[in-house]
């Protein structure tokens, strides 16, 4: 993840404030500030132009000439729904507002971004060892929103390739110098800066959903071996949207144009801090049109854990994605003075060939107009120079910890403490982060010894941890803008991924980086997401004709089951969801849980949305009756939630669901519970078993769920199976008090 911001232009601006001042606009353009109009689905009518709808609109409500209101609009959306994203003041954007054909207005948003070992890891193992369907796996194309690409990478190379599928109807208009090919078959940017990625993150998470077989790669002879994608065959669409910072005006025209260009399947790693209510939400909206589309949208959960609750993608028709471990993982060990080791998290190419350096402790090295415990998280400004050069230094981290401050003063290496230890990071310079049981035994040694000294020894690689598990940044549930659908929807790995980089980019953020590098480590939901947008894809070569929501659910009901890491309320199915993903698995799920734009529309009228907020979403004029209205627990989803009141008697909750034979006819499914984290709940299904003639054919099913009345602090919870001896479709079942968080 990385902060981004749109570049503008000079001249254009000057020129406005030209016009402004020779007409006599009273509009000072500091007012103004740019909103997204957003206007639904595009009338059927042939002679209906949005661009010039969008023009009209600006003209009528700013009173300016034609050649002026060009420099309002930021863009027009006019391919696969309608609007358009213009500069306007708080006065202009209530006049639109309250014009006809107008959905909605609202501000934009300013977005966030959001592996040699993870596919071997998850079963899909490379060459012939994966069954796979080649000329299936060609015609797949999947749309990248995110931070641009590096067409030259190995990764987008077009060996071996034949031309684009004749479905495709996209461009490729990267800007200067930038070639599309037939492995990368189209580029879009919304920056003005091109379709390069400058930072690493849009090359990356391409290449992991499905770059191409790359054969020897290592980050500086870490994690040696081959790169490649879910779905190397696959073809790669790429739109930049980011430029340090992701707006929803960008986001919103990228999915307008991956629809009509003839993506299969769209993935992005971006999101805001929290949830935002779906009409508001502008991945929410071009995911819904995608939806409606037939494409499937995989978008990240974002990186705001281990907080309860803050999830940021929770739309039933997105399938969302948590970040967990591999069995790989990066380890960078001190050795001290004495001879006792420290083992650490980092990604630490640096090798100090074993010299030992003195130790300082940043309240020791700090000056006298820093704070003690300033000095000790080494802040901007805090060390002094003449205490810190030449020495390894140990810092408490903090969240605004500047590794530059260290690299400034001229430290040799640096030691943290960190007690997010599941994870490591690049460094710019030799560093190890410490737990916390660690950090307190290296500053013991400190003041034990009149001349400290140690040595950071360059990252191995271990295969011994215990996985999956979660992530600590990975985001989690509740969803707080649907308290009944549970979400993340599933995990995969995101922690230290290798993949493709950017050599446009250094591996860190440091300013003293001046390594650059054609594949690197990340970690984020940003590299869980085309992990599991690699699987979809994966999944639709075997099943082209399934739906959006056929692929997500058998996803999560052929996944992994996961076990709740802790004792706290957001380490169980609020991390994870139906749990890790399983490539294979997926293929062939059995029973699926399908659902059409119409059910989503039912739901939303479920959460008592009105004529003129479902307009907002669906850009169709709606209305909710009885017929169409459901509880939102009674969506047709893969997985089983519910929200209740804390109450002093016991509480029975019931859900509908539906399920479709996709496996063989005259098959007969049995039902089965197996509850969770010592659950006290009764769950009832009706009937409990199910009989098939056909595929395709649907039968129904009811879950009675008792709770006693008193819920523990961990959420009630269990897993509802469906088994015909072959498969297993799994549910999870997730009861929760309104208080429990």
């Amino acid at each position: 993840m990385g902060k981004r911001a749109i570049s503008s232009c000079l001249f254009s601006c000057l020129f406005a404030l030209f016009l402004n001042s020779i007409l006599g606009v009273t509009n000072d353009p500091q007012d103004q500030q740019v909103y997204v109009v957003y206007m639904g689905s595009l009338p059927s009518s042939e002679d209906y132009t949005p661009m010039s709808v969008h023009m009209n609109i600006l003209q009528e409500v700013t009173g300016e000439i034609e050649s002026s209101i060009e420099n309002r609009l930021v863009r027009s959306y006019k391919r696969s729904f309608n609007g358009f994203a213009a500069r306007l003041t708080e006065s202009e954007r209530e006049k639109v507002a309250k014009m006809e054909g107008v959905v909605s207005v609202f501000p934009n948003m300013n977005l966030k971004l959001q592996t040699t070992t993870s596919w071997d890891f998850m079963g899909l193992m490379e060459g012939k060892r994966t069954k796979r369907k080649p000329t299936m796996e060609s015609d797949t194309i999947i749309g990248v929103i995110d931070g641009g690409i590096t067409p030259e990478s190995e990764s987008f190379s077009d060996k071996g390739f034949g031309p684009p599928p004749k479905k495709w109807k996209g461009v490729c208009s990267g800007g200067t110098n930038f070639t599309c090919n037939n492995k990368l078959v189209g580029a879009r940017d919304y920056t003005k800066r091109g379709a390069r990625d400058y930072d690493g993150h849009g090359t990356h998470t391409a290449s992991t959903a499905a770059g191409n077989v790359v054969p020897d790669i290592s980050f500086f002879g870490l994690g040696n071996g081959t790169v490649r994608g879910g779905v190397p065959a696959s073809r790669i669409a790429a739109y930049k949207v980011c430029n340090y910072l992701c707006t929803s005006a960008a986001v919103l025209a990228a999915f307008d144009d991956a629809i009509a260009d003839g993506v299969d399947l769209i993935t992005i790693s971006i999101g805001g801090d929290k949830a935002s209510e779906y009409e508001r939400d502008p991945i929410a909206i071009g995911a819904f049109h995608a939806m409606a589309k037939g494409i499937l949208t995989v978008n990240s959960a974002g990186n705001n854990g281990p907080k309860a609750g803050v999830v940021s993608c929770v739309a039933p028709w997105i399938l969302t994605v948590a970040a967990s471990t591999t069995n790989r993982g990066f380890v960078t060990k001190v050795v001290l003075g004495d001879g006792k080791t420290l083992v650490g998290k980092s990604v630490n190419t640096f090798d100090l060939k074993g010299k030992k350096y003195p130790l300082v402790y940043g309240k020791s090295a700090g000056i006298s107009a820093c704070e003690e415990e300033s000095a000790k998280e080494c802040k901007t400004g805090c060390l002094d120079p003449s205490l810190v050069k030449g020495k390894i230094v140990l810092c408490r981290q903090s969240e605004d910890f500047d590794i530059n401050e260290v690299l400034s003063n001229g430290a040799v290496a640096a030691i943290l403490v960190n007690p997010k230890k599941d994870y490591a990071s690049v460094s710019p310079l030799p560093l190890s982060a410490l737990s916390q049981d660690e950090f307190e035994s290296l500053v013991s040694y400190i003041n034990s010894t009149k001349f400290p000294q140690a040595t950071v020894l360059r990252s191995e690689a271990i295969f011994n941890q215990t996985s999956p598990k979660v992530a600590s940044f990975s985001s989690r549930g509740p969803n707080t803008i649907s308290v009944d659908l549970l979400k993340p929807d599933i995990t995969a790995p995101g922690v230290e991924i290798l993949a493709a980089y950017s050599p446009d980019s250094t591996p860190t953020e440091s300013e003293f980086d001046t390594r650059h590098v054609k594949f690197s480590v990340m970690s984020g939901t940003s590299m869980s997401c085309p992990h599991v947008a690699g699987v979809a894809a994966y999944v639709k070569t075997f099943n082209p004709k399934w739906s959006p929501s056929m692929i997500h659910s058998a996803i999560m009901t052929t996944a992994w089951p996961m076990n709740a890491t802790g004792t706290d309320f957001a380490s169980t199915e609020f991390a994870y969801g139906a749990g890790h993903v399983d490539p294979i698995a997926a293929t062939n799920p059995g029973l699926v849980y399908e659902m059409d734009k119409a059910d989503h529309i039912d739901f939303l009228c479920g959460l008592n949305y009105t004529a003129d907020t479902l307009k907002l979403i669906s850009g169709e004029t709606i209305t909710c009756t009885k017929e169409n209205k459901i509880l939102p627990r009674n969506l047709n989803y893969p997985s089983i939630s519910a929200q209740l009141p804390r109450s002093k008697s016991s509480v029975t909750v019931t859900f509908n669901r539906t399920v479709t034979n996709v496996g063989t006819p005259n098959s007969t499914y049995k039902s089965k519970v197996v509850l969770n984290h010592g659950s006290k709940l009764s769950v009832k299904v009706t009937p409990s078993v199910l009989s098939f003639k056909t595929v395709s054919e649907k039968k129904s099913f009811t879950v009675t769920v008792t709770g006693s009345d008193s819920f523990p602090k961990l959420p009630s919870s269990a897993n509802l199976i469906w088994s015909d001896g072959t498969h297993n479709v799994r549910s999870p079942i997730v009861v929760y008090t309104d208080d429990a968080y």
